[in-house]
Formats: C-alpha cells, sequence, structure tokens
C-alpha cells in the first residue's frame, strides 16, 4: 500500500473523528429534548441524503473492505472477508437496529417528520 494512501486515510480518519466529537458534543448538551436527541439517532441512520446516514455509510466503506479482500486473501479462505461480512452486518442489523428502537422509544411520532 502506498504512503499517500495510507496518508489519505489516517486524515479522513481523523476528520471523521473530529465530526463525531462535534456530535457528542451536541448530544451532551443540557438542552437536548427527547425530540431532539430521537432526530439525532435518525441522521445517524437514515438515509436522507444518499449515501445517507453514518451507520449505513460504515457499513458500505466495510463491505467494499470485504469485496477487496475476497479478491487479495491467500487461498480464497475467507479468513479476512469473513469477519469484515460479519461487521458489516452487525453494523446495520445490530447497531443500526438498535438506535431505530432508541429513537421510536424517546419519539414515536417522529418517524414521519
Amino acid at each position: 500500500m502506498s504512503r499517500t494512501r495510507l496518508e489519505r486515510v489516517r486524515a479522513a480518519v481523523g476528520i471523521a473523528s473530529l465530526a463525531l466529537q462535534q456530535i457528542e458534543d451536541d448530544l451532551s448538551a443540557d438542552d437536548v429534548d427527547q425530540e431532539e436527541l430521537a432526530a439525532i439517532l435518525r441522521e445517524l441512520i437514515e438515509d436522507i441524503d444518499p449515501p445517507g446516514g453514518l451507520i449505513p455509510a460504515l457499513a458500505q466503506m466495510i463491505s467494499v473492505a470485504v469485496r477487496r479482500a475476497e479478491q487479495i486473501e491467500p487461498d480464497r479462505d475467507g479468513d479476512a472477508s469473513c469477519p469484515l461480512h460479519e461487521a458489516s452486518a452487525l453494523i446495520t442489523d445490530d447497531a443500526g437496529q438498535r438506535l431505530i428502537w432508541a429513537a421510536r422509544a424517546l419519539d414515536p411520532q417522529g418517524e414521519s417528520a
């Protein structure tokens, strides 16, 4: 892997970390009520603007890694791609679904808003 690619990935991870810190700071605000918290959670999972939502975008990125791992892993044995498939599924099926449940519990009427 070229050094510049790794540097780009590190920079992108740094930017994403800063963005996530901003979201964490907003979630920590004393004036966040249940409707706003539910709306923030929905923003993390919904496909409002393609590619839409942090959780689906993260799962998609891992799916790209899966496809690449399938192409390059030794003996095509799945030692790399299988855990990546599972990670992608856990993000969408587990984390994503739990965020949906939490948002619904906080603000059931907010789904249609």
